[in-house]
């Protein structure tokens, strides 16, 4: 009789009356799309099959079911089964998931719900694999490193990128292919933003102490995709720059140690090389203690009998050349790459604000080594003052440096890390190359007093900024405390008599806030035209658009005067930022004027006390008006602005403010905790 009342039993046929039926796409989270709700099914709906969805390759199908004993699927095309991700709560009693990878275009069809089968289409989109090119030819420094210029783009965002090099074709001793001893000198490559979709990047790698400096080589350029995807460009043949040396011994030594790096079969032909160079001391001016470190290095290589022992040897070789050329400044330049990497990786990593602060004086104080012992180097070597230097290079001062040293930390410290490493780029690139200027070819100190007067001007630029910033939060305090006594209403004669006393104090508070703001912009008015004057003497405020626009500068700033006498915040915020734009346009055509006058290291004959030989340019290595680097407003060029940095840095303190508030919901947490996750 059970058989027999089994056959009528339909609960395995009719889906009961609380049964429902789920299902979303998840897409990978590299790609930052969010999840597609797809169309479900609940009791008394019609099914609704939809037009074929496109999702990105690798979007997860989840498919749940409440109420249904079991789930009857089947899969077609680019489907696979996946597992559910470990650590995952089970599903709850009742309840049953299946989840898919959508690999390439398929369907899936859920059957025996209802009467009609329910059906998902889905069309994968690829993920594409990146491009990188370069945007130029690879460019040697001054100081031998190797400056690469790319272009990077992929669909959801470049994550790393890297430069490798292979040898070209040669021959090794006779006859045979080449024993390296050393690597391929491959190295990262510096990113736009922490994930690039489309931009242009710069890495400059100092390569001069890798064995293959100065060798033929094909570089290829590969960027990957966190997808997995990689994309390479097409190779390039270059040689690879090398450190220049002016001495002889030491160029001998350097050209030794390239080919005993590149074939640890020339052992026998190194070792004539070193003979001859120690063959007559006295005939050659070698001194002593060059000509004992020569021979020490010349039996360390005949006693060689193993690849590690002629490295040694090829290492010793580089410290003897570097000595003999350098002398001290060796070291303190190492000192100063290390204080430089050590930044870069902490800005990398997202380090707190006291290690950058530490990382970036640690960065000032091997600066000031350095260019102590260059200039000395250049005093103890008048060989080196004697070689000419580009008479269109660009002057580039000590303070120059360490004002973009102190830019970066600003911007490091308010979350501004993809500028800050930019920033970090750029320095590295100025000293890369830099060189010292001859004495006699010094300017003279007039032109020293037209570059303080522009450092003044610029320094009246950043106080004024700084004064209109305390302007507006004055005036909103201002509408704050307006607002909450209009709130408080009428409470009796005593208490309309206690408002009227504290609306009187807290007027008079307003009064001396806006009359301390109104003496600073008086100050700031009066330094200007003392400056606008002294130019005038020099005849540069002659020129056209030069007093015109620090005089419209001037006139702003007495309306700002007046209109914080009056208590106006909001008018004087409007006219603090016309003296504030006057003031950039006239500072701008100043060291534009400076500039052709030969002034800033860029006329004939004059190349001031730092060269570099980025010649004929009238642009900073931003991408700013020369020497305009604290008043530009230059759109085109991705580096924040101190407006901009402020406004980051109270954005951070806010979502920082929020997420330390335990009451608000859980996902507001997570989104706020995912926005500070790079900071």
């Amino acid at each position: 009789m059970k058989r027999i009342a089994a056959a009528f039993d339909w609960h395995g046929v009719i889906p009961p009356a609380n049964f429902r039926l789920d299902a979303w796409v998840s897409p990978p989270s590299y790609t930052g799309k969010p999840p597609i709700i797809l169309q479900g099914l609940r009791p008394g709906e019609p099914v609704q099959n939809a037009a074929a969805l496109s999702v990105p390759t690798g979007s997860t199908l989840v498919i749940r079911a409440t109420g249904q004993a079991q789930l009857d699927m089947v899969t077609t095309g680019g489907l696979e089964e996946a597992k559910k991700p470990e650590g995952q709560a089970t599903t709850a009693k009742g309840t049953e998931e299946r989840r898919f990878t959508i690999n390439d275009t398929g369907a899936v069809t859920v059957r025996g719900i209802v009467a009609s089968d329910v059906t998902w289409k889905f069309t994968a989109i690829p993920d594409h694999p990146p491009t990188i090119t370069l945007a130029k030819d690879p460019e040697g420094q001054a100081r031998g490193a190797l400056q690469l210029s790319y272009k990077l783009e992929d669909d959801y965002g470049v994550v790393g990128a890297q430069a490798t090099f292979k040898p070209q074709k040669s021959e090794g001793t006779n006859g045979n292919p080449p024993r390296a001893l050393y690597d391929a000198p491959d190295f990262a490559l510096v990113l736009p933003q922490a994930r690039t979709r489309n931009g242009v990047g710069q890495t400059t790698k100092d390569l001069t102490e890798h064995p293959w400096a100065g060798t033929d080589v094909t570089m290829t350029l590969t960027a990957r995709d966190e997808g997995g995807n990689e994309g390479t460009s097409t190779p390039f043949e270059m040689r690879l720059p090398e450190r220049p040396f002016s001495k002889p011994v030491a160029r001998a030594l350097i050209e030794q140690r390239r080919v005993l790096a590149l074939d640890g079969d020339a052992q026998a032909r190194v070792l004539t090389a070193l003979d001859a160079l120690t063959m007559a001391p006295d005939r050659f001016n070698i001194e002593s203690n060059v000509y004992l470190g020569l021979r020490a290095i010349l039996w360390q290589l005949l006693r060689a009998k193993s690849d590690d022992q002629l490295r040694d040897v090829v290492a010793r070789m580089w410290d003897m050349a570097v000595q003999l050329e350098d002398g001290n400044v060796s070291d303190t330049e190492a000192a100063l790459r290390a204080a430089q990497e050590a930044l870069r990786q902490a800005l990398e990593r997202g380090a707190s604000d006291e290690e950058l602060k530490r990382l970036t004086d640690d960065l000032r104080a091997a600066l000031d080594k350095f260019l102590q012992a260059l200039a000395e180097q250049m005093r103890r070597n008048p060989e080196q003052l004697a070689r000419p230097l580009d008479p269109n290079a660009r002057q580039l001062r000590p303070q120059d440096l360490k004002n973009m040293i102190d830019r970066l930390e600003q911007m490091a410290r308010s979350g501004a890390k993809d500028a800050a490493r930019r920033m970090l780029q750029e320095l590295q690139s100025m000293l890369d190359n830099l060189q010292m200027a001859r004495p006699g070819q010094m300017q003279d100190g007039g032109d020293d007093d037209m570059m303080n007067q522009l450092d003044q001007l610029g320094e009246m630029i950043r106080r004024q900024q700084q004064l209109r910033d305390r302007t507006f939060q004055q005036g909103q305090d201002q509408r704050r405390q307006r607002g909450q006594q209009g709130q408080r209403g009428q409470r009796g004669q005593q208490g309309q008599q206690g408002q009227q006393g504290q609306q009187g104090e807290q007027g008079e508070g307003d009064q001396d806030g806006m009359g301390g703001l109104r003496e600073q912009q008086q100050a700031l008015r009066d330094q200007l035209n003392k400056l606008l004057e002294e130019l005038k003497k020099r005849g540069f405020g002659q020129q056209p658009g030069q007093g015109d626009q620090l005089g419209e500068a001037g006139d702003a700033m007495g309306q700002a005067e007046g209109q914080l006498g009056e208590g106006n915040a909001d008018g004087a915020v409007d006219s603090q930022g016309r003296a504030l734009e006057a003031m950039r346009r006239g500072a701008q055509n100043l060291a534009q004027s400076m500039q052709q006058q030969g002034m800033m290291g860029q006329g004939p004959g004059q190349p001031g006390r730092l060269g570099s030989p980025r010649a004929q340019q009238e642009t900073d290595p931003l991408g700013r008006p020369l020497r305009g680097r604290d008043y530009g407003d230059d759109v085109t060029v991705k580096v924040p602005g101190e407006i901009d940095v402020q406004r980051a840095r109270r954005i951070l303190e806010e979502l920082r403010r929020r997420f330390g508030e335990s009451f608000r919901p859980q996902l507001e947490l997570d989104y706020i905790e995912r926005l500070l996750r790079d900071y």
